[in-house]
């Protein structure tokens, strides 16, 4: 059965995903005489370079979702359809979702990225990621009760279990979350729980390679290292998390860290959709294409952002997993859809890379394009403009601004209730936790 769609004789181009990629393409296709459907399992699209900000409370999760319908609201050939698509069928040209099917003429997988728990089963049920917005609330709402719980703790090991906290890599993700967390340990927790001893309360920062943020120049990884011990995080380097195991941290020395909670950012891989040959699909998960975004092996399917990889002399392992070479690739791939729909030759892509940053804390940041390096106040604010300026929706922007600014000044942060209980089942499908309550026998 065909999903309801208006009737064409353009182009249908079907989207697959709602990030940065696909709704660059999307935007890009707004002049163009062709019918454009986008599909997706949510009907918002997230800005997932602040999920960090919404899992420590300095942001709540709508001010970085942004409805998908509402960003196309003027856009006259553009659909939306919300469902989350099962199967590509190369040979008949549809997208199955359920029983239901969207035909097309040119597919764009765009589904993004997901966790990489390196087939550690172990790591998988217990760790927490933080890819989707559920998952930061989740990650928000376990560090809020795991506070609640401190307060009614006398046996000093289960105390410190709660207390302590385990950030698995040294990306931007990984320093970022650990400095936010610095932050709430220095300036928002003694006020919330003066009760608790938080001098007995531990960050770590674990990363298997010899610095922070190897992207970055030694001098910049210097600073955010430094930036974080301010923090009160202890940095811990050239060492690599096996597991977690109750209330401790297993790692591949003989110095296990004490810790219930381990939040896991040191991997990614692509997220591809069944039905594409199993040769296009690399060692990461991510699908192989050529110098136009086609996917190895079709002409009419392409693959654009985290998902795609397109390897090259200097890039052999494909372009960077981040928006700005999501966004690049979306924008070009419109042009060279119109292109095609006149018989035109195809642009090759080539990524212009706007440079790296992360931030660790107010007014603390690092900042690197080309041979400018820039830390510290004047980087914060680089940072802050650079995402401000890429979040969908005045209101976000505005929510934003006031929560940042007011966090500045007064070293607060967003409204810490606990909405939604963390309860955590996982089944094999969908990331969710098991969570068995401790007895209170001390």
């Amino acid at each position: 059965m065909k999903i309801d769609l208006p009737k064409t004789d353009k182009l249908r181009i079907v989207i697959i995903g709602g990030g940065f990629a696909g709704v660059e393409l999307a935007k890009s296709l707004y002049k163009a005489d062709v019918q454009v459907v986008m599909v997706d399992k949510n009907n918002y699209h997230c800005f997932q370079p602040l999920l960090y900000q919404v899992a420590t409370a300095a942001l709540e999760a709508d001010s970085i979702v942004y409805p998908i319908r509402g960003i196309f609201t003027k856009q006259k050939n553009f659909f939306f359809r919300q469902g989350e698509v099962e199967e590509i069928n190369s040979d008949e040209k549809f997208v199955r979702i359920g029983k239901r099917v969207i035909p097309y003429d040119y597919l764009v997988v765009a589904t993004g990225a997901t966790t990489n728990f390196f087939h550690n089963e172990g790591l998988s049920v217990s760790a927490m990621p933080m890819k989707t917005i559920t998952e930061a609330l989740d990650l928000k709402y376990l560090i809020l009760q795991n506070f609640e719980k401190s307060v009614s703790l006398n046996n000093k090991r289960k105390l410190q279990g709660y207390l302590n906290y385990v950030v698995a890599g040294g990306g931007p993700t990984g320093v970022e979350l650990a400095g936010a967390l610095g932050e709430l340990k220095k300036f928002v927790l003694p006020k919330d729980f003066p009760e608790l001893d938080l001098e007995c309360m531990n960050i770590y920062l674990v990363h298997s390679r010899d610095r922070v943020l190897p992207m970055l120049s030694k001098e910049s990884s210097e600073k955010a290292k430094k930036y974080l011990e301010d923090l009160g995080v202890t940095v811990v380097l050239n060492t690599r998390v096996l597991d977690i195991q109750g209330d401790y941290v297993q790692v591949n020395t003989e110095d296990d860290i004490i810790a219930r909670t381990l939040m896991w950012t040191a991997g990614v891989q692509g997220n591809p959709v069944d039905g594409l040959k199993p040769e296009t699909i690399n060692k990461s998960n991510r699908i192989l294409v050529d110098e136009y975004n086609r996917i190895k092996g079709y002409e009419d399917i392409f693959a654009i952002g985290d998902i795609a990889s397109m390897e090259s002399e200097d890039f052999p392992r494909g372009h960077p997993m981040v928006a700005p070479a999501a966004m690049q690739q979306g924008e070009l791939l419109a042009k060279n859809i119109v292109s095609l729909s006149f018989d035109k030759p195809l642009k090759a892509f080539f990524y212009k890379d706007k440079g790296a940053m992360a931030t660790i804390g107010k007014d603390k940041a690092v900042v690197e394009v080309g041979k400018v390096r820039l830390s510290g106040f004047i980087a914060w604010i680089i940072w802050m403009f650079v995402h401000l300026k890429s979040l969908v929706g005045y209101r976000n922007k505005i929510v934003a601004t006031y929560n940042w600014i007011r966090g500045y000044v007064t070293s607060e942060k967003g409204i810490r209730a606990i909405i939604r209980p963390y309860e955590f089942m996982k089944d094999k499908k969908k990331r969710k936790k098991s969570f068995i309550e401790d007895s209170e026998e001390d």
